[in-house]
């Protein structure tokens, strides 16, 4: 690593930093997107904003960060909030895990910091769920203060600049991007830097057909001058992604209430509800009432093969045969799970594969 840092610090001595900040900060400050959450510099508007624009796209955010912070204002109106009800704000913007952890580190930050995020990198880095990128984030835009924020979007930004070449799927390789923003970063703006790194590999250094005749640093790029700003940055594929097939199945008793069911506390899609689902590798469509019985102490009978539901995830992909069946007996009542009315489905947050499903029997919202 310390000769890799040597050969990026070489990078710099034909490189003029200042003109680059200027050229940057510049642009930025121009043309940067009106977006919600920079408004003001809230810490907590700009730490929630962060969460939600990982592995989501701005568009997308939007709508949700508006209606999230309507609902939750404040750290204190999110650290009392009922966890169902985060989720249920949380519901369709995916990777459920990153609103438990924010509301786990908002309630820390009310208890222990009386209500204030903390100003400094080690503090905040000890916070669920604020990692080196949220933490820079954090502390350049609210605070001002010069920490790097390097995610992918940033690490495509400079390796077409600087010409770096190192594999950016491998972890060690973004203590390299974090070297060279620290050498990069502006002291007196460090807000709109970073902000303009973001903004340009949002909007202009794109992973492919990067509209580098409208750059505004296009002239500081190392890539550009020699024709290969597509073949930068070097990452290699992942593994990938299995696919697991499911049975999905809703069930309506006599009252014409429907079973759902809540996911364990850990692990995929924690704490939200579901309709009951079967591995379909290892139950199939004709033992599923068998199954049921086994699973639900309930007997059921299976009416009609509905649309399948496909998810894609980002380590798996879902294939579910979704079926609608009726209770056999009045009354029953299931041995997990709970029958609620179609009504009151939408008080319950669901994951995207199953809000799918609730699409399909035109339940109200």
């Amino acid at each position: 690593m310390n000769l890799e840092l040597d050969d990026l610090y070489n990078k710099f001595q034909q490189f003029s930093i200042d003109l680059f900040q200027d050229d940057l900060i510049n642009w930025f400050l121009q043309e940067k997107r009106s977006l919600p959450w920079r408004e003001n510099q809230d810490p907590y508007r700009v730490w929630v904003s962060e969460i939600m624009l990982q592995q989501t796209k701005v568009d997308t955010v939007i709508p949700f960060y508006n209606r999230f912070m309507e609902r939750f204002p404040t750290i204190q109106a999110l650290a009392e909030a009922d966890e169902q009800d985060v989720l249920k704000a949380w519901e369709g913007l995916g990777y459920y895990s990153r609103a438990r952890n924010l509301q786990n580190a908002v309630r820390e930050v009310a208890t222990v910091y009386d209500g204030q995020v903390p100003a400094n990198a080690e503090e905040l880095g000890k916070l669920k769920g604020v990692g080196p990128y949220t933490t820079g984030a954090i502390l350049s835009i609210a605070y001002g203060i010069p920490q790097p924020a390097v995610d992918g979007n940033v690490m495509r930004v400079l390796s077409r600049i600087l010409f770096i070449t190192e594999d950016i799927a491998k972890p060690k390789t973004r203590k390299i991007f974090e070297a060279a923003v620290e050498k990069m970063i502006s002291q007196e703006d460090p807000s709109s830097f970073n902000q303009g790194l973001m903004e340009l590999g949002a909007l202009i250094c794109t992973p492919k057909k990067p509209a580098c005749m409208l750059c505004p640093v296009q002239e500081h790029c190392a890539a550009f001058k020699q024709g290969i700003q597509e073949e930068l940055p070097i990452k290699s594929k992942g593994k990938k992604q299995r696919t697991k097939p499911y049975l999905s199945v809703i069930v309506e008793n006599e009252k014409g209430e429907l079973l759902i069911e809540q996911r364990p506390e850990e692990g995929l899609l924690a704490s939200l509800w579901q309709f009951p689902m079967a591995d379909a590798t290892e139950v199939t469509i004709e033992q599923l009432a068998y199954w049921f019985k086994l699973e639900y102490g309930l007997e059921i009978k299976v009416e009609e093969t509905l649309l399948p539901v496909r998810h894609v995830f980002s380590h798996i992909i879902w294939e579910v045969i979704v079926l609608r069946a009726t209770t056999v007996s009045d009354g029953e009542v299931p041995d997990k799970g709970r029958f609620v009315s179609r009504e009151d489905i939408a008080n319950y947050p669901f994951p995207v594969p199953h809000q799918k499903i609730i699409q399909q029997i035109h339940i109200p919202e």
